[in-house]
């Protein structure tokens, strides 16, 4: 069984930086795309960053490029999420999300989350960015 584990979260201020993990148990990471997603309490899930096996395709939301970088280390099994000038409109939950075949897909700009049929969720970091 496929098992996600998020890390790295917590209270930030506002400029400051954080670094998540995915870490993979069960399989070996490089069989999987990983795509991380955060939700707000009174907004709708919205996918942040999304990097396909091998690094042959990764996406970053437009509100944090240049911010935000994704990278994979397939000896650690962990996805890492860099976030560095962090502001308070980037607080939320952050879930990472894993699919075998489902590559980063896009759809008016969003993007989307794997089908039910190919997705492993983890239970999420809260991150929070105040002053």
């Amino acid at each position: 069984q496929v098992q996600l584990v998020e890390s790295g979260g917590g209270l930030v201020q506002p400029g400051g930086s954080l670094k998540l993990g995915c870490t993979v148990s069960g399989s070996t990471l490089d069989n999987w795309i990983i795509s991380w997603f955060r939700q707000t309490p009174g907004k709708r899930r919205e996918g942040v960053s999304c990097i396909e096996q091998n690094n042959r395709n990764t996406y970053v939301l437009d509100s944090v490029k240049g911010r935000f970088t994704i990278s994979r280390d397939n000896a650690e099994n962990t996805v890492w999420l860099q976030m560095n000038n962090l502001k308070p409109e980037d607080t939320g939950k952050y879930y990472c999300v894993s699919s075998r075949r489902y590559p980063c897909t896009l759809l008016d700009g969003s993007l989307l989350a794997p089908p039910a049929d190919d997705n492993f969720w983890g239970q999420g970091t809260q991150v929070t960015v105040s002053a």
